[in-house]
This record gives structure tokens, sequence and C-alpha cells, in this order.
């Protein structure tokens, strides 16, 4: 090879990358399939959430065993979310990847907190380029969303817990991201089947990588109560003690709850914890017979209907355990909101309602956490600065979503959960075996294929403060039922919470998301394998 020829040669490479970022296919070359089988270097943005901006160009950055994570020396925080790379990294590539002051190295991955208050709380910029990579944000926050994005860049063997073959590039460029909404949650309920805090600590690993902010937990229902309540301690022992179809059930130690909210919070995610009142209590009126109107607590309840149980509202007592739950489960929860439920009060009637929600929203102030409801709350007079929860359907009487835009129009914020659009527990098809079809069948397209800024007719976009995934947990026992159910259309609702709107295509998505699946196989995540993602072929 001669001298040209070999100095020709890096330029010639570079020019195919470029065009394989783009998309483009060189003429009389073989067709691409789409999405095509994971390259070394994976095109600039091409992840989930879609970011804010890409501007790609340069040369990429390479992991190797000489990088350095460096980190501003006086900040904690940032040296957290370095050491959270570095133990996602390590494994994988095998390099020993130190976290170093600033001043200690050049080059490698660099976090750093500045004062662009453009980004937010949660925005980041990355630059990427053959010296090293930079990560910029204006809060520990953004430092972090901006870590999922790097390591969505990387190959999906980067996700495995033993060393696999390199190379580990990044694309050159620059990203620059801030998320659509401020509120993006996934719901997991613990209640109809109980979940271990080992088990919970790994859904919020998996809602870590797309961006979830939130997590809320629905802490009671009808088949049982989940968080120790020193006041009242047979809501646990006793409400707590079962579940759907009979099992064991079990419930949270205060310990493991504040567990759970302090690994939330090493992932930059809220607890939002719920309990649901006046209806969905069986498990509460079980426990204490004085709860009840006659005076008579009824049998635990193992089965799936709803709206036959309801706090009794003339009674003084009723107060005395809402307040002394809230008292309790406020004092663990350092988030900003406390979820009270409100759903399927069928047992209670509207002028009981109306009078339960006037005693119960000011004692969650009180306490000093903002009111959050399912939507039914905008049948009362919701607080100042309460959130609704709208969990309807396409097909809702447009009476019902009137009153909730009604609401929304007179300053109540909205989290937008349609349960055919985002409920995770909704069966894909008629073939799936687990789940429910109540709100009928929900594909990944679906799921996906809405606006939340235009979802419910007569709320102003203002009003929409952000959107969440519930997952309902009837049907679903164990983490393999988690990962069939959540995936792949968590990804796609965090999407939704996160990107601007300009970036929402249907058929682009499809893509990107089918890139996601050797990621999912990495994490050991048994997604469904849907027919409208054009998923790679198994290596």
């Amino acid at each position: 090879m001669s001298v040209r020829q070999r100095r020709t040669l890096p330029r010639v490479l570079g020019a195919l990358l470029l065009l394989a970022a783009a998309g483009v296919t060189c003429v009389g070359a073989a067709p691409v399939p789409a999405p095509a089988a994971e390259t070394t270097l994976r095109p600039l943005g091409q992840v989930v959430p879609a970011p804010a901006s890409v501007v790609p160009g340069g040369q990429p950055y390479t992991i190797t065993a000489a990088t350095r994570i460096r980190v501003d020396e006086d900040s904690s925080e940032s040296r957290a979310v370095a050491d959270y790379l570095a133990g996602l990294l390590r494994p994988s590539t095998g390099h020993p990847l130190p976290v170093v002051d600033e001043y200690e190295a050049l080059g490698g991955i660099r976090l750093r907190l500045s004062g662009e208050k453009a980004l937010g709380d949660e925005g980041y910029r990355l630059q990427s380029g053959r010296g090293g990579i930079t990560l910029t944000a204006h809060r520990p926050a953004g430092l972090f969303r901006g870590v999922q994005t790097l390591r969505q860049q990387l190959p999906a063997a980067v996700e495995k817990d033993t060393v696999q073959q390199g190379p580990w590039q990044v694309a050159g460029g620059t990203i620059t991201d801030t998320p659509r909404y401020a509120y993006r949650g996934a719901m997991l309920d613990v209640s109809r089947h109980f979940f271990t805090v080992d088990q919970v600590k790994r859904y919020i690993d998996q809602l870590a990588l797309y961006k979830i902010n939130k997590l809320h937990l629905h802490l009671s229902d009808d088949q049982g109560w989940r968080i120790a309540i020193d006041s009242w301690p047979r809501l646990a022992t006793y409400g707590g003690s079962t579940q759907v179809g009979g099992g064991p059930g079990g419930h949270y130690t205060k310990d493991d709850y504040k567990e759970i909210v302090r690994y939330a919070a090493s992932r930059h995610q809220e607890v939002v914890p719920e309990i649901d009142m006046p209806g969905h209590t069986n498990a509460a009126l079980a426990s204490y017979a004085e709860l009840n109107c006659d005076g008579v607590a009824p049998p635990l309840y193992t089965g799936t209907n709803v709206g036959f149980s309801s706090l009794c509202v003339p009674k003084e007592v009723t107060y005395d355990f809402v307040d002394d739950v809230i008292r309790e489960l406020a004092a663990l929860t350092p988030g900003k909101y406390l979820h009270i439920g409100g759903d399927e009060a069928h047992s209670t009637s509207h002028a009981d309602y109306v009078a339960f929600m006037a005693r119960v929203q000011p004692v969650v102030a009180r306490y000093g956490k903002t009111v959050i409801g399912w939507h039914q709350l905008t049948g009362a007079t919701p607080a100042e600065g309460a959130l609704a929860q709208y969990w309807g359907l396409d097909r809702t009487n447009p009476a019902e979503k009137e009153q909730v835009a009604a609401a929304a129009r007179n300053g109540t914020g909205l989290i937008l959960s349609p349960a055919d659009r985002v409920y995770l527990d909704m069966k894909y098809t008629k073939d799936t075996k687990l789940g429910l079809a109540w709100a009928g069948y929900v594909e990944v397209q679906r799921s996906y294929d809405w606006n939340p800024a235009a979802y419910l007719p007569g709320a102003p976009e203002s009003a929409v403060k952000g959107v969440e995934a519930p997952l309902w947990t009837e049907t679903i026992s164990t983490n393999a039922h988690i990962d069939q159910m959540a995936f792949p259309r968590l990804p796609g609702v965090a999407e939704l919470g996160w990107s601007p709107a300009a970036t929402h295509d249907w058929e682009r998505y499809k893509l990107r998301l089918a890139e996601q699946g050797p990621r999912f196989e990495a994490l050991g995540i048994d997604y469904y394998r849907s027919p409208q993602v054009p998923w790679p072929a198994a290596e």
C-alpha cells in the first residue's frame, strides 16, 4: 500500500461511518435491513428517549484501559454519579476506570456541573470527540440522565456483567437535551401481589435507563396493606398477610421503605407513595373493625373485584386513622407528593366522597406534601396545587373528560395515564397470557402513538405536568412477569415524557426501539417481541 493509500483509507472509512450514521448506503452495496445488526459505533443520538438536539461530527471516543472518569473535586454528588457510571462500565469492559479529581488527568470521561440554568434540573450536554467525553449539567440529576444516554451510545454488550470484547466507542458530536415534562413516572402495584425490596430495586434500575424520575408505589388496596404503620400495627401484620390468589403477601417495614426511597434517590427517582381511599380499603377494614360503619370487620380478600369497600366517612375515627397513616408515611417520604387514590369508590356516596376529600386533602398539606389523586378527585374539589391522574380511555364518557378538563382549566395539574394507552398490565393481543383486557388490547404502537399535550379535549396544554405508566398486578407476580408486560412499552411512555413533540414519529421510533432488543437481552429482560417492531435477528 502506498503512502497516499494509507492516508486516504482513514478518510474513506470515516466517510462511510458518517454515511452509515445518516442511514445512507453506498451504490452497489447490499441493502441493509432496518435496523441493522448492532455495529461497534452507534450513530449519535440513536437512543431512547430521543434527545432534543443532536449534532454529529468529528471522531469517536474510545474507552480504553487508560480512561479515567473525572469529576469536580468539591462535588460529592458528581462523584456519586461517576461511581455509578464506573460501576456500569467496569464489568463488561474489564477496564479499571478510576474516578479521579478533574485536575489529576486529561481527556477520558469528564462529569461537570456548571451554571448553565438553561439545562434545568435534569438537562445535560454530552460532547464526544477523539480526546474524550464531557457531560455537563446544571444539577446532578442532569449528569445522571446524561449517563443513561452515554450508556446507550455504547454497544448493548456493555450491560453484561462479564468481560466482553470491545471496542467501546461513542460517536463524535454534541447532544443537548432537556425533558419535555418534569413528571415522568411508572407505578408498581405492590398490593395485589407483593414485591420484595430487591424486586423493587430491580425495577428502579430498569426505569433509570429510560430517564423515569418518579416511582409511584401503590401501597394499599383490598388485597393487601404493604407499609408498616406504628399507630395501627395490624394494617401490615394482618392486612398485609395475603394477596391475590391467597399467597402469603408481605409488607415493608419502615426500614425497608427507607431503603427503597434511598435506592430510588441514588437513581434520581422520587418515590410517590399511594394509600388508596376511601375505596380499595378492604385490607384496612379487615384489620380494624372500628373503621367499618357497622363495627364488623370483613374477611381478608384475595379476589380481583373492585368497588365494594369503603372507609366509614361519618365516623371520626376514620380521620384519626387517616391522619396517623399520612403523618407516618409523610415522615418517611422526602419527596413532594403523597397519592391518596380516590378511584372506584363505588360504595361511597357522592356526598360522602366530597366530604371525605374535603377532610383528607388538608391533612396531606399539614404534613408538608402535595396531593395526587386519581382523576375522580375532580368530582370533589381538588386542593390548590393538587394533581389529578387521568386513567380514562379514548372512549370515556365526554362528560367525565370535561369534568377533568374543567378542573385543569381551574388550576389542577394533570398526570396522564390513559388505560388504553399506557396501562402496562393490559394485554398486547388476545394471545397474551398475562394481563387484563378491560381497556382493550394495547400493542406497542398504540402505547406510543399519542400526544399528551393534545390528549384531553379542553384541557390547557400547560396543565399537563407529565405522564405515568401504571403496572397493576392482579396477574403479575414475578420479575419475569414485570419484564413481559413493561417491555417494550415502558420505553415509549418514557419517550413521550422526555422527548420534544417534534421528535415523535412511530416509523423512526420503532427502529430505535428495535435496537434496544439486544440491550434488553444483555440486561436479562425477557421482553415481548412485538411483531410491530423489526427486532434484530438473534445472533
